[in-house]
């Protein structure tokens, strides 16, 4: 039976190439999917059509029409039913996902201030059929409920939280200004990331990041044990009135970059460098403040200045001490945001200026989800569980 449908198959194309040539390629694949999707039932339900077996797991329940949209055109197929509701083709699955990889090109297109002439143009060469100025717009507004649902999704426990905030050109009226973007990272006591959330806000003041920890929150963050973030003073004020007794880990590669402001001597810079890395790789936190003791000593007569702010803000850097050694390594910096950042500055650059906030956190949004679903799939964890690590 299975092997006289498939001749059928081959006898239909056959036909529609000779009768149509290359014209005929559009109603070629038609065939081929719908053969696809008729055997995949076949698979699920474990019989063929009319086949009497023993082993069949359910009963066909006819067709649906659905109409696909391919870069060769539209294809009206005819999408196979169970009576058990449960079945959906994993071949139409795969061009949905294409098609929704279209609609975030669309729109990165759209934000990018790309003229709705060339718009279509692309796409059209892309799909093979025009996409108006209307389709733009329809299929924009249908991308907001699915990155707004993302960006609300609720939240559960979360071992480390990573903080930061980058900047983006944004169109408000006829000026042009730096919107903050601001983004949230987690790892779970598993030992997996996943970006928690994002905002943009006018800038990074106490009551754009008291707002967006706030959502956080509603949204059932909790069980933190430590926050990573740079030296942002309206984040620091906001965490500890929304987070209140979490401890804190000031990123040490920025401290290091802060502390050469204050090293009066180009030639001393690189000692200093080696000198507060020595301390920040000390086995424990006896010898790192034995270090910092002995550091800001050395520096207090020739480099007075420097002296006082290592005394003032390198104890910041050295809260990784109280977490598990096998950590250490993972929450000593901000790297996993900043590598974030990079990807987003990578795929927005093109964009130069956005039209306004809704375009840039669309755009923003898409990016960190699709990084997001990555790291939920990775095969290896970031760093090991909790209960697998030696505390230091």
């Amino acid at each position: 039976m299975v092997y006289q449908q498939k001749n059928n198959v081959l006898e239909k194309i056959l036909e529609l190439i000779c009768e149509e040539g290359s014209n005929g390629f559009k109603e070629v694949l038609k065939v081929l999917m719908n053969a696809a999707m008729a055997e995949e039932r076949e698979r699920y339900l474990g019989a063929a059509a009319y086949e009497r077996t023993e082993d069949r797991q359910g009963y066909a329940n006819g067709y649906k029409s659905k109409t696909l949209k391919t870069r060769i055109g539209s294809l009206e197929l005819d999408i196979p039913q169970t009576r058990d509701s449960k079945f959906y083709p994993q071949s139409l699955e795969k061009g949905k996902r294409s098609e929704r990889a279209l609609g975030l090109a669309i729109a990165e297109m759209y934000v990018n201030g790309v003229s709705t002439r060339k718009v279509a143009a692309i796409t059209e060469q892309m799909c093979g059929f025009e996409i108006s100025s209307s389709t733009v717009s329809k299929l924009t507004a249908e991308l907001d409920p699915l990155f707004k649902e993302w960006r609300e999704r609720v939240l559960g426990k979360y071992t480390y939280v990573y903080l930061d905030a980058r900047y983006e050109n944004v169109r408000h009226g006829g000026l042009i200004v730096d919107e903050a973007v601001f983004t949230a990272v987690g790892v779970d006591d598993d030992g997996r990331r996943e970006v928690l959330g994002t905002s943009v806000s006018r800038s990074e003041a106490e009551v754009h990041w008291r707002q967006f920890l706030e959502e956080l929150q509603e949204r059932g963050l909790h069980g933190v044990q430590l926050f990573i973030s740079d030296d942002h003073s309206g984040l620091k004020k906001a965490r500890k009135a929304v987070f209140p007794g979490i401890p804190w880990q000031r990123c040490q590669f920025h401290l290091q970059q802060n502390a050469q402001a204050y090293v009066p001597k180009e030639e001393m810079k690189e000692q200093v460098g080696t000198d507060i890395r020595t301390i920040f790789n000390s086995p424990d936190k006896t010898e790192a403040d034995r270090l910092l003791k002995k550091m800001i000593t050395t520096y207090e007569k020739s480099a007075p200045k420097l002296s006082s702010w290592l005394e003032e803000n390198i104890a910041e850097g050295l809260t990784i001490f109280s977490f598990p050694a096998q950590h250490r390594v993972k929450i000593r910096t901000t790297n996993v945001v900043e590598r974030l950042n990079r990807e987003i500055k990578r795929r927005t650059r093109v964009a130069s200026i956005f039209p306004n906030d809704a375009s840039c956190l669309r755009l923003v949004t898409a990016i960190l989800m699709e990084v997001s679903e990555d790291w939920l799939t990775e095969r290896t964890r970031y760093m090991p569980k909790v209960k697998e690590s030696d505390s230091g």
